[in-house]
Protein backbone atom coordinates (compact mmCIF):
# COMPACT_ATOMS: atom_id res chain seq x y z
CA UNK A 1 0.00 0.00 0.00
CA UNK A 2 0.83 3.50 -0.78
CA UNK A 3 0.44 7.13 0.47
CA UNK A 4 0.20 10.17 -1.77
CA UNK A 5 0.46 13.77 -0.57
CA UNK A 6 0.06 17.16 -1.54
CA UNK A 7 -0.81 20.86 -1.40
CA UNK A 8 -2.87 22.41 -3.95
CA UNK A 9 -3.25 26.01 -4.52
CA UNK A 10 -7.09 27.03 -5.06
CA UNK A 11 -8.17 30.82 -6.18
CA UNK A 12 -11.11 30.58 -3.72
CA UNK A 13 -11.84 31.01 -0.59
CA UNK A 14 -11.68 27.50 1.92
CA UNK A 15 -15.35 28.07 2.59
CA UNK A 16 -15.81 27.98 -1.81
CA UNK A 17 -14.09 25.13 -1.92
CA UNK A 18 -15.54 23.04 0.95
CA UNK A 19 -18.62 23.42 -1.09
CA UNK A 20 -17.16 22.64 -4.59
CA UNK A 21 -15.92 19.41 -3.00
CA UNK A 22 -19.38 18.60 -0.63
CA UNK A 23 -22.55 20.13 -2.59
CA UNK A 24 -23.50 17.66 -5.49
CA UNK A 25 -25.07 20.75 -7.90
CA UNK A 26 -21.46 22.34 -7.49
CA UNK A 27 -19.61 19.31 -7.81
CA UNK A 28 -21.38 18.14 -11.43
CA UNK A 29 -20.58 21.92 -12.50
CA UNK A 30 -16.71 21.40 -12.55
CA UNK A 31 -16.30 17.67 -12.89
CA UNK A 32 -19.18 17.65 -15.88
CA UNK A 33 -20.58 14.76 -14.27
CA UNK A 34 -23.46 13.74 -11.83
CA UNK A 35 -22.00 13.01 -8.15
CA UNK A 36 -23.67 11.75 -5.27
CA UNK A 37 -22.84 13.39 -2.35
CA UNK A 38 -23.76 14.47 1.37
CA UNK A 39 -21.97 15.57 4.09
CA UNK A 40 -23.72 13.54 6.52
CA UNK A 41 -21.02 10.92 8.19
CA UNK A 42 -21.37 7.40 7.29
CA UNK A 43 -23.25 7.88 3.73
CA UNK A 44 -21.76 6.67 0.76
CA UNK A 45 -20.73 8.70 -2.27
CA UNK A 46 -20.55 8.49 -6.11
CA UNK A 47 -18.05 10.34 -8.66
CA UNK A 48 -17.20 10.72 -12.01
CA UNK A 49 -20.68 8.48 -12.78
CA UNK A 50 -18.65 5.61 -10.06
CA UNK A 51 -15.24 5.89 -11.02
CA UNK A 52 -15.07 7.14 -7.12
CA UNK A 53 -17.23 5.70 -4.84
CA UNK A 54 -16.69 5.57 -0.96
CA UNK A 55 -18.43 6.90 2.47
CA UNK A 56 -18.12 9.93 3.71
CA UNK A 57 -16.47 10.01 7.33
CA UNK A 58 -15.90 12.99 8.54
CA UNK A 59 -16.81 16.88 7.68
CA UNK A 60 -15.70 20.23 9.11
CA UNK A 61 -17.20 22.59 7.13
CA UNK A 62 -14.83 25.28 5.28
CA UNK A 63 -11.70 23.44 6.92
CA UNK A 64 -12.01 19.35 6.58
CA UNK A 65 -13.54 16.34 4.67
CA UNK A 66 -12.68 12.84 5.57
CA UNK A 67 -13.69 9.93 3.29
CA UNK A 68 -12.65 6.10 2.62
CA UNK A 69 -12.22 5.12 -0.93
CA UNK A 70 -13.27 1.66 -2.33
CA UNK A 71 -10.54 -0.39 -3.74
CA UNK A 72 -12.17 -3.67 -3.92
CA UNK A 73 -11.57 -6.17 -1.11
CA UNK A 74 -8.49 -4.47 0.52
CA UNK A 75 -7.76 -5.49 4.02
CA UNK A 76 -6.51 -1.92 5.20
CA UNK A 77 -9.26 1.13 4.23
CA UNK A 78 -8.13 3.80 1.82
CA UNK A 79 -8.62 7.32 3.58
CA UNK A 80 -8.19 10.14 1.42
CA UNK A 81 -8.54 13.06 4.18
CA UNK A 82 -8.85 16.83 2.89
CA UNK A 83 -7.41 19.82 4.94
CA UNK A 84 -8.81 23.67 3.84
CA UNK A 85 -5.95 26.45 5.24
CA UNK A 86 -6.51 29.92 4.34
CA UNK A 87 -3.88 30.79 1.59
CA UNK A 88 -3.01 34.42 0.16
CA UNK A 89 -3.92 33.11 -3.31
CA UNK A 90 -7.26 31.71 -1.84
CA UNK A 91 -6.88 28.31 -0.60
CA UNK A 92 -4.30 25.64 0.04
CA UNK A 93 -6.28 22.32 0.28
CA UNK A 94 -3.57 19.14 1.61
CA UNK A 95 -4.66 16.40 0.41
CA UNK A 96 -3.42 12.86 1.73
CA UNK A 97 -4.27 9.61 0.70
CA UNK A 98 -3.95 6.53 2.58
CA UNK A 99 -3.25 2.93 1.49
CA UNK A 100 -3.36 3.02 -2.26
CA UNK A 101 -2.84 -0.41 -3.90
CA UNK A 102 -0.12 -0.36 -5.67
CA UNK A 103 -1.49 -1.33 -8.83
CA UNK A 104 -3.54 2.05 -8.64
CA UNK A 105 -1.33 4.46 -7.55
CA UNK A 106 -0.35 6.34 -10.74
CA UNK A 107 -3.42 6.48 -12.05
CA UNK A 108 -4.31 7.79 -8.61
CA UNK A 109 -2.21 10.18 -8.93
CA UNK A 110 -2.64 11.42 -12.34
CA UNK A 111 -6.45 11.61 -11.17
CA UNK A 112 -5.50 13.62 -8.20
CA UNK A 113 -3.41 16.32 -10.50
CA UNK A 114 -5.27 16.58 -13.47
CA UNK A 115 -9.06 15.39 -12.42
CA UNK A 116 -9.57 16.18 -9.07
CA UNK A 117 -7.78 19.13 -8.46
CA UNK A 118 -6.53 20.45 -11.71
CA UNK A 119 -9.93 20.73 -12.56
CA UNK A 120 -11.23 22.19 -9.33
CA UNK A 121 -8.19 24.85 -9.86
CA UNK A 122 -9.62 25.61 -13.45
CA UNK A 123 -13.20 25.94 -12.40
CA UNK A 124 -12.13 29.09 -10.41
CA UNK A 125 -9.42 30.41 -12.94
Amino acid sequence: MKEFKKYFIIPASPDEVYLALTLPATLQLWTGEVAEMSTESGTEFSLWEGSIIGKNLAFEPGKKIVQQWYFGDQEEESIVTIKLHVHKQGTSAELVHTNIPEEAYEEMVEGWNENYFGMLIKFYV
